[in-house]
């Protein structure tokens, strides 16, 4: 199987990777030209077989609809267009619309594993048509993790479905760090407790809250045990706000997930060592830029 894969940054390059140790063929582009397989998107178009298959990973938003609305000038019908980013679930279905003008498909993909993805593998939500999902599998195989394959992926319905599942993963993900984080400013506050990273150290095996977000945890308090070189400024991606829009919309209650979320304003006015963490959760799991330490 060929691909064309566009978005070569922190995600996509480490997919490339993987997807050609699972011997699936890609052909990629990126602005960058240090890390291109080609030097446009017209190339990428012209090397890959019909019906063609490109998976788009690159920022949600604006970036997205571009490389979309290139896409629709560029491939054939019965062509088919994966989104891999984070876009709003609303979104997919205004690209699907878009696309099915010209008989191109679209499907969209929710992605989670971050740096880490290229040696652990990815877990996957996708939305589209039941014919388009079985004829991905092989791609989707050679992301995910070995093993069963409904541990690590799931056709959760049409399209927009998938990312409606990354988006409340990413929310629960806001709620989870910032419980640890609370943990971690507690425990740090009282003079009582002597070593605090073996502290969760000790809670990785046999413990209800082991997690891998426990085990990064741990790393990222070997590394820099007071987390002295991290500006306690947390950044949000988007999917945390959309999680909460739709708790709104639905009636449903989600108050850790919108506190989680409230927390990550609050700590651009005040200095938090929760919010420390959070920041270096974040860079540990998903590369996420850090602020220094002011």
């Amino acid at each position: 199987m060929h691909i064309g894969l566009i978005g070569l940054g922190k995600m996509g390059f480490n997919m490339r990777a993987r997807l050609r140790q699972g011997g699936i063929e890609v052909t990629g582009y990126d602005r960058n030209p240090e890390v291109t397989d080609v030097a446009t998107v017209e190339a990428l178009v012209a090397a890959l077989p019909s019906p063609r298959v490109i998976w788009v990973m690159v920022p949600s938003g604006q970036i997205t609809d571009s490389v979309i609305d290139q896409l629709g000038t560029l491939l054939s019908p019965g062509d088919l267009v994966i989104d891999g980013g984070n876009s709003r679930f609303t979104e997919d279905q205004k690209h699907a619309a878009q696309l099915a003008e010209k008989s191109i498909r679209f499907v969209d993909c929710g992605v989670s594993g971050g740096v880490w993805g290229l040696e652990n593998g990815y877990g996957l939500m996708a939305g589209g048509s039941d014919e388009d999902i079985e004829s991905l599998l092989p791609i989707f195989d050679a992301l995910r993790p070995e093993g069963e394959r409904s541990d690590s992926f799931v056709h959760v319905g049409a399209v927009g479905a998938g990312h409606y599942a990354k988006m409340v993963h990413n929310g629960i993900e806001y709620g989870l760090m910032q419980s640890y984080a609370e943990g971690y400013e507690l425990l740090a506050a009282k003079d009582i407790i002597k070593d605090l990273p073996g502290t969760f150290r000790a809670w990785q095996k046999g413990t209800v809250v082991r997690s891998w977000l426990l085990d990064l945890m741990v790393k990222a308090l070997e590394e820099d045990p007071g987390l002295a070189s991290i500006d306690d400024y947390v950044e949000d991606s988007g999917e945390g706000r959309w999680t909460v829009e739709e708790a709104i919309a639905n009636a449903v209650p989600a108050p850790a997930i919108t506190a989680a979320l409230f927390a990550r304003f609050a700590s651009r006015e005040d200095s938090s060592p929760a919010n420390k963490m959070v920041s270096a959760l974040r860079n540990q799991f998903g590369g996420h830029a850090m602020k220094p330490a002011k």
